[in-house]
This record gives structure tokens, C-alpha cells and sequence, in this order.
């Protein structure tokens, strides 16, 4: 029930936006392909975090566990992005454009085992 929620919720989202809520750069989508090919498939979760501060991570496909208000934006590099959904609303559904940066940020997160993180900027 939850999921067919959040999935309508991100149709009606995508309608409204031409890209769509999550977009890469090529070279985020090229580190997402590298990461696939080493660790299978992959989700992206955009956290809210504390004290004005929010991470990105990367992590197996199942490695976290779903929460019940997860809300599924889309896809990049084949790979489910979720965020939040109070999250969403309270940043005013703004669009997500992800790409890569140099250095650990999130020892959590796949990526930083290639020396590299990613970043959500948002529009």
C-alpha cells in the first residue's frame, strides 16, 4: 500500500517536471556504473541528517532497511533513488541533481572506497 502511494505520488511528481525529481552528471553516472559492475544493484538514499546536515549514500540493493515513509523519486543509472517524504515536502520537492566529488564524505556509502563521494545539489 505504502509503495503504491509513494509510486503514484513520484508519477504525479514526474508529470509536472519535464526531467524528472533526480537527474546525474555524466560522471556520477559513469561512478554508478563502475559501482554496479563491482557490487550488483545499488539504491541511492538522500538522508536528511541533523544539525543542517544531509548525506547522500549509496549502499547494495537490501543492505538498508526500508522505512515507512520512504518515497521513491525515480531512477539514475538504474538505480533507485529514495528520500524521506516529510523530507521531500519540508525542501519544497525540489529537483536532485547528483554528481561526484573528490574524498570520503560518507564511510557508509559504496563510493568512498574508490576515494570519491557523491553529492546531491538541489534545484
Amino acid at each position: 500500500m505504502i509503495a503504491r502511494r509513494a509510486q503514484a505520488h513520484t508519477n504525479a511528481l514526474a508529470s509536472r517536471r519535464a526531467d524528472g525529481p533526480v537527474k546525474a552528471t555524466p560522471r556520477a553516472l559513469a561512478l554508478i556504473e563502475r559501482l554496479r559492475a563491482e557490487h550488483g544493484s545499488l539504491v541511492f538514499v538522500q538522508s536528511g541528517g541533523r544539525c543542517a546536515s544531509s548525506a547522500l549514500i549509496c549502499v547494495p540493493e537490501g543492505e538498508l532497511p526500508s522505512a515507512e515513509n520512504d518515497l521513491r523519486l525515480g531512477e539514475i543509472g538504474g538505480c533507485s533513488f529514495f528520500i524521506d517524504a516529510n523530507q521531500y515536502e519540508r525542501w519544497g520537492r525540489p529537483v536532485f541533481q547528483i554528481d561526484v566529488a573528490p574524498g570520503v564524505e560518507e564511510d557508509r556509502s559504496l563510493e568512498s572506497l574508490l576515494g570519491a563521494h557523491f553529492v546531491s545539489r538541489t534545484e
